[in-house]
């Protein structure tokens, strides 16, 4: 049996409800919508309305807003989704390798996928002292792992090949695919959020038209309290949507390598070293370790390097190595065992 197996079934339940919550993020979606065509009716309508009114008059306005919402945001998703690894590329600074120049992550990457029967994504180095690693693309001729030079440098091959194990793992699952939609999402949330909110502030109140009743003001007040609970909420769908497939990812580089202590060894070695400087948040997400210290740790999109090694000891067979002490003289992994 493999190593693995307890843990890689033990989280297929979160692998279920994270397809759960990317439907909740697109049904905040429409929160979104009826909560702006609300304000569209109360702004553009010169009667003074009751509350009830104003509130039936948004509903019938969703008949015809929820149709071209859904192919704004269907576009929107489409265009992010095939020029996603172009700006990943521009923006981290990565640089494509082949087997000549890197043959050491090339080699033990191949076989992976050998082992599997799958093609091989391409392979970039980021020029960075910082021991990080992630995975991009959406579909077969996209897929790609970028790891960093300080990666390189700091883990063994055993380690090295985990997390390699780990970022072909996102593939496999498409995690790649299914975080970008969930930023791609919540930055359609971000964006209408603080547009508003910053009128609203420069405005000094919540604008209205003159000379109306309570009802539209009322109407006006949902609207806002509604766009800031979905954008809240559509923060926290994030959040929880990384989380969860840091473990799936794990397991499955368990999985592939029978080996949870070259794992457990590797998260050791890159705890609280991995932030990229330079990048934005997003590509963050992306990574294998997305270190977060204080109140910034309440939104973490990791697990901590402790929850997910416990989680491989406890499921995975792994052994909950130290660090050793400066100067001190680390311990051999153990063999892999046989296939």
């Amino acid at each position: 049996m493999l190593p693995a197996f307890g843990l890689y079934t033990h989280i297929q339940a979160n692998h279920r409800r994270s397809a759960l919550l990317i439907a909740g993020l697109f049904l905040l979606f429409y929160l979104l919508a009826f909560a702006l065509t609300l304000l569209w009716r109360v702004w553009t309508d010169d009667s003074s309305g009751t509350f009830e009114a104003l509130i039936r008059a948004g509903a019938r306005d969703m008949l015809w807003a929820a149709p071209a919402a859904t192919v704004l945001a269907a576009i929107w998703v489409w265009c992010g989704l095939r020029l996603s690894n172009l700006i990943l590329d521009l923006t981290t600074g990565s640089t494509a390798v082949e087997r000549a120049e890197a043959p050491r992550p090339y080699n033990l990457l191949q076989n992976l996928c050998i082992s599997r029967g799958m093609a091989m994504p391409r392979l970039r180095i980021l020029e960075t002292e910082a021991p990080n690693a992630f995975a991009s693309g959406t579909r077969p001729d996209q897929y790609t792992i970028t790891v960093t030079r300080g990666l390189l440098d700091l883990l063994d091959d055993r380690e090295l090949e985990a997390v390699l194990a780990h970022e072909l793992t996102h593939i496999r699952n498409g995690d790649v695919r299914t975080m970008i939609i969930a930023v791609l999402v919540v930055g359609i949330f971000s964006f209408i959020g603080e547009m508003l909110f910053r009128r609203r502030r420069a405005n000094g109140s919540v604008r209205v038209k003159k000379n109306v009743g309570v009802g539209p003001f009322a109407v006006v007040l949902v609207a806002y309290i509604l766009i800031f609970v979905a954008w809240q909420l559509s923060h926290v769908i994030r959040f929880s949507l990384s989380c969860r497939r840091e473990y799936l990812a794990d397991a499955g580089a368990v999985e592939l390598t029978k080996n949870a202590d070259a794992m457990i060894s590797a998260l050791r070695k890159i705890e609280d070293n991995g932030e990229l400087k330079g990048v934005p948040s997003a590509v963050m997400e992306l990574c294998l370790d997305n270190p977060r210290s204080g109140f910034a740790n309440l939104f973490a999109t990791h697990p901590s390097i402790e929850e997910r090694i416990d989680a491989l000891v406890r499921y995975a067979g792994g052994k909950a190595a130290t660090m050793p002490e400066p100067g001190e003289i680390a311990p051999p992994l153990p063999e892999a065992p046989a296939a």
